[in-house]
This record gives structure tokens, sequence and C-alpha cells, in this order.
């Protein structure tokens, strides 16, 4: 049976007056996938994510994102939607109580589900006992599962992230694709950008972006087949050393 498909893009195209960002890439990421979104600086990934976020309108082409057209259902796609990035994103003035509870508000949960979802999410993360402790207090691999545990707090369909393990040490980023591993045998689908190719190879399927294209997309496995590498660093490098930008 087919994968149910929870994002669809074909020729989606994104200009900025003589400047094609984004050249009509075509892919789509089945339910509970973790899809690696790959490329250089000045590859596109980010103004292609920032479409298919809702934040915004294509030039040309076509996409959906849990059934929602990225055209005219821009505010739909963003309720079903999690989103986090590596500028890390949670209120650091606030308690870890107060920013769960924040976030999940602005999701639309129900005060009682809210109270729920914060015992179950300081008990996942083992943070019982530190609930009113300050975010700028706390370190920043525990930030970083912090934030993506909110991102998910509401059971969206995707969770977009965006480069979530920058700057943080080998040990906390195995434990951060541990919650990741967890979300996407929930179902909940992963759309993940990284610099970091061993990453790209606990993603099921990756696309690298040159130029605003996708140049390839498959398995790491079928990737490092195809273009004789070890690793996906070789890939990435065999591809990226094409590129001509150097801006997103």
């Amino acid at each position: 049976m087919e994968k149910e498909k929870v994002i669809t893009a074909k020729d989606l195209t994104k200009r900025f007056g003589d400047f094609t960002a984004v050249d009509k890439i075509t892919f789509d990421v089945t339910k509970g996938e973790i899809f690696g979104f790959i490329g250089a600086n000045g590859a596109g990934k980010t103004t292609a994510m920032r479409m298919l976020c809702g934040l915004s309108l294509p030039t040309s082409g076509e996409a959906t994102v849990a059934g929602f057209d990225v055209y005219k259902q821009n505010e739909q796609i963003k309720k079903n939607i999690g989103y986090m990035s590596q500028r890390f994103s949670l209120y650091e003035d606030l308690t870890i109580r107060e920013n769960i509870r924040f976030y999940a508000g602005i999701y639309g949960l129900a005060d009682e589900l809210i109270k729920e979802k914060t015992a179950l999410l300081l008990k996942q993360l083992h943070m019982e006992g530190q609930e009113n402790t300050l975010v700028r207090a706390m370190p920043l691999g525990w930030r970083q599962k912090l934030a993506f545990s909110i991102a998910i707090v509401h059971d969206p369909a995707i969770v977009f992230l965006d480069e979530p393990t920058g700057g943080v040490d080998p040990i906390t980023r195995r434990e951060f694709w541990g919650l990741i591993y967890e979300a996407s045998e929930k179902g909940i689908t992963i759309f993940v950008t990284t610099h970091y190719m061993d990453e790209a190879e606990y993603c099921n399927r990756v696309s690298i972006m040159v130029d605003g294209r996708i140049d390839a997309l498959d398995s790491p496995a079928n990737l490092m087949t195809q273009y004789a590498s070890a690793s996906m660093d070789g890939v990435f490098l065999q591809l990226a050393r094409k590129a001509v930008r150097t801006g997103d």
C-alpha cells in the first residue's frame, strides 16, 4: 500500500526579481518519514522551507503541506506543523513550565490538555522538579531538546527542523536524534536541514540542493552507492563543489 504523502511539491519556484532562489523543485515526503533537506549556503533550502511553512508565497509551481495548499491555505498549514530552528526559539526569561504553557496555548490546546502535556513532557525529558528553572539557566543541549518537544506538543502532522543541533556536543546530538526517531515512530513527519553529514545518514531519504535545484534525492545508502562514496560527506562534496552561489 502506498504511503500517505504529507508534503508534495511540483516545479516549486521562488524568484526575487531576476534571481531564482528556488528553481522548479519536485519531490514528496510521506507520513512518518525522516526527510533530510541538505545544501550548502546559497543552495535555496531556507527559501524552500519558508514556502512550505506558509511564510512565503511561491512564484510558480504547486505544493501542499499536510493536505493544504501553500498559496491559499497558509494559516491552516501553520496550525498543522511544528517548527524549530538553530536560533533558539524559546523565551529565555520564562521558566520551563511557562514556555510549555505559552506555546501550547498558541497552538490552541485547552487548559486541561496543557496540564497533561506539561506533566508528560517533563517526565519524558527527565525535567521533573526543574519546571520553575529559567530557560536561560539550562545547558544548550537541554534547551534544544525542550524546544523540539514543545514544537511537537500539539501532535502536528509535520515538524520542520532548521539545523536544530548546531553548536551542541556529539552526545547531545545523538540524544536529540533519539527524540526525532520517537516522533517519527508516532507518525510525525520530520523535515530536517543539517550541516552535519553524519546526521544526513540517519534520514530515510535525503535531497541535496545545488544553486536552487535538487541535484540528488534518494536514501543515504543509495546515494553513497551512486556516487561511490563511503559517507554522505563524500556525496555532498561531489555535488556542492559545482555550486556557483554562496549566499542563501
